[in-house]
């Protein structure tokens, strides 16, 4: 229903109107609800088969899903309160707010490579940045794979109910005046079904230097080079003003710099048998997406206004005539031209 009724504000008729502000409210409202329940399921009890890793105090995930919902809403009331000049200010300011989270995840998490921004917890055990299985001199094995992911693919039966007699317990322990004979018992039953668990100490910048030696630098130069991105690209919009190729040449570059040095640390030639990245399912597939996000440059302007543009418009008068389809093509160019005025629908941040 939450994804349906986010699919539906964009065919609310203010879309990409001058005053655009209700919509993208109403978009950020389900957006932050989105985000809420999704955190509630993340952090609900869970047990994992291989260890558990220490939660975080403070719940990254959700603050940076908050702000990307949060950040059109900023820039369409910045844009229409401020001008289009002076909102890059505001976009400043929330693109470093989300560097500093990202960074302060990227050093929370072990230095691991951040998932979706950050927005999913990269908690898989079979990853390449710096597991126990390194500090215990183990070459990682697919075998040592937790069967527990965040969709719960692949999990057994067992962890379900371990995860549902951990909800009682804790609500047990909330519940004014409860029996403590059957909470015992199933305190008692919670411990006979779950394994014996490990904290898993996080290696510090140094340890990663001292381990990885020039492949842990690269890793960790270019993890903050993507981290930076999306700040820096902003800064020089301000300064150059968006149709400038100065902001569009420059976070092309950081990105193809980041995505290199990741696939060459991580590359056979590189490393042979013995290299120490090994990334993991998510972490291969956050690679995948990461190169995607390249189709961004085709949308971001100048390049949009001097090229993609005239072939989109190109496009829906040849199809124009067709029916049906000329309709449906004419309502996806005219969607996909107002997101592009839009720079946080196109910053890939």
């Amino acid at each position: 229903m939450e994804s349906l009724a986010n699919g539906l504000t964009w065919l609310l008729p203010e879309r990409f109107s001058e005053s655009e502000i209700g919509p993208e409210a109403v978009t950020t409202i389900l957006g932050i609800i989105t985000a809420l329940n999704e955190h509630i399921i993340d952090t609900a009890p869970k047990q994992n088969i291989t260890g558990s890793v220490e939660p975080y105090s403070f719940p990254y995930p959700l603050c940076l899903s908050a702000l990307k919902d949060l950040e059109t809403l900023v820039e369409v009331v910045a844009q229409q309160y401020y001008g289009d000049d002076k909102k890059w200010n505001f976009l400043a300011i929330t693109e470093a707010t989300k560097v500093l989270v990202r960074l302060s995840l990227f050093r929370k998490s072990g230095y691991k490579m951040l998932l979706q921004g950050g927005e999913t917890p990269n908690d898989e055990e079979y990853s390449d940045s710096f597991t126990s299985q390194h500090h215990m001199g183990l070459k990682p094995d697919v075998h040592h794979r937790p069967g527990y992911m965040k969709n719960n693919l692949g999990a057994k039966p067992m962890n379900q109910e371990g995860r549902a007699l951990s909800a009682l317990v804790r609500f047990g322990e909330k519940a004014k005046g409860s029996d403590p004979v059957w909470l015992r018992r199933v305190e008692h039953q919670q411990a006979t079904m779950e394994p014996t668990t490990s904290r898993v100490d996080r290696p510090t910048l140094l340890t990663i230097l001292s381990e990885r030696g020039l492949c842990g630098a690269l890793f960790f130069i270019g993890e903050v080079l993507l981290i930076s991105r999306p700040l820096i690209y902003v800064l020089f919009i301000r300064k150059y003003g968006i149709r400038s190729w100065t902001p569009w040449f420059l976070s092309l570059a950081i990105d193809c710099i980041g995505n290199s040095i990741l696939s060459l640390i991580t590359s056979s030639v590189a490393g042979g048998k013995d290299r120490m990245f090994h990334l993991s399912a998510l972490e291969k597939d956050e690679v995948k997406r990461r190169k995607l996000l390249f189709v961004l440059y085709l949308m971001r302007d100048p390049f949009f206004s001097k090229y993609t543009r005239q072939r989109l418009e190109s496009t829906e008068k040849v199809l124009e005539p067709i029916p049906v389809i000329g309709f449906l093509t004419a309502k996806l160019v005219e969607l996909i031209i107002g997101a592009q005025t839009r720079y946080t629908y196109m910053s890939g941040s």
